[in-house]
Order: structure tokens, then C-alpha cells, then sequence
């Protein structure tokens, strides 16, 4: 089930670069779940991620750089 984000709270990723061209958005206070959504398309569509899966996904990325 996704949840309403409307009135989420978005951030900009650690992971981003901070160049303003490749943002990814993350919103907390979801237990078990992580919103993710382009910050150059805020009013797009996000994505939900169970926090386990998300977990394993930061952690493969932070391993390969």
C-alpha cells in the first residue's frame, strides 16, 4: 500500500551529488518504508521501498564507490 506523501518531508540524499543535475529525494517518518523521489520532478511520481531492501541497496552502492 503506498502511503499519502503529500505532506512529506523531503530531503536530499547523502548520495546525491550536490550539483543540482543528479538529486534523489528521500522522506523519513514512514516506519518500514523509504519514499524516493527526482528532486527535478518533485510533483512526479515517487517510489516506495521497504526499509530492508533500501538498506542492501545504499549499502551495494556505498561498496561500489
Amino acid at each position: 500500500m503506498t502511503p499519502e506523501l503529500s505532506a512529506a518531508a523531503w530531503r536530499k540524499s547523502s548520495y546525491s551529488d550536490g550539483g543540482g543535475t543528479n538529486c534523489v529525494e528521500v522522506a523519513d517518518g514512514y516506519p518500514g518504508l523509504i519514499p524516493v523521489r527526482d528532486s527535478k520532478v518533485p510533483q512526479g511520481p515517487a517510489l516506495v521501498f521497504g526499509a530492508e531492501p533500501w538498506a542492501a541497496f545504499v549499502n551495494n552502492v556505498s561498496e561500489a564507490t
